[in-house]
């Protein structure tokens, strides 16, 4: 089957609806956030305190950590790009393997949450004004330009579930009499596709890894029986 072919039936197409449903869910959360929410405004999903949507910007890693400023943000930003590519042709040889559709999407979910974070960091401070801190909100194609250049824009996190928190016990060395909250980080749909398609691996694909590393799970031979004496 020729390659051109490979990427447009059987599994390449749902893995590329997979990562297209992922992207446009991603997007779409992310442009109504950024035009319709005040810098760190939030409201509450279906009435839960501990499910609140809650607007910020992320100039660096996942679930909110930064990265070495501006020459740290265009580092990452590059490394986010090498990482697709990488994915890319993984994928593409898994897929000419006939590898399960489970494997596949794993890495699709993967693959979708680094895409969709690429295009805030790529495009987002070229299309977006900045969202100011106090009141107003963000235009998308302001008159005046963006407020970054390529690559250099934030990535926008939404998803916030502060589920409990607490005082760690007095005996734990270090932590202990402190306060806790979990969890803590504020991310957005890509961060948890990434995580899901990781924790799939992770969890339940580990015979995926065992037989790339040559290792075979098939039940060791039994030795013939001696022969019966007469």
């Amino acid at each position: 089957m020729k390659t051109s072919s490979l990427f447009l039936a059987g599994p390449a197409a749902r893995l590329s609806l997979l990562v297209f449903l992922v992207l446009l869910i991603d997007q779409a959360l992310k442009v109504w956030v950024k035009t319709n929410m005040q810098y760190g405004s939030e409201f509450t999903i279906l009435g839960l305190n501990w499910a609140i949507i809650h607007f910020v910007e992320n100039p660096g890693m996942a679930f909110g950590y930064t990265f070495g400023g501006t020459h740290g943000k265009l580092a990452l930003s590059l490394f986010r790009v090498a990482a697709v590519v990488f994915l890319l042709i993984f994928i593409r040889q898994l897929i000419r393997e006939r590898i399960s559709f489970s494997i596949l999407a794993s890495f699709g979910l993967v693959l979708a949450g680094a895409l969709g974070n690429i295009i805030d960091s790529a495009f987002y401070g070229m299309i977006f004004s900045e969202s100011p801190y106090y009141g107003g909100l963000a235009q998308l194609f302001p008159p005046e330009g963006g407020y970054a250049g390529f690559l250099h824009g934030k990535v926008v996190d939404m998803l916030y579930f502060p589920i409990f928190q607490g005082v760690w016990p007095d005996f734990i060395p270090y932590l202990g009499g402190r306060h806790f909250l979990f969890f803590k980080p504020v991310f957005n749909i890509a961060d948890l596709s990434i995580t899901v398609g990781v924790l799939n691996i992770l969890i339940f694909q580990w015979k995926f890894f065992r037989k790339k590393n040559g290792e075979e799970d098939a039940t060791p031979p039994v030795p013939p029986s001696p022969p019966e004496e007469e």
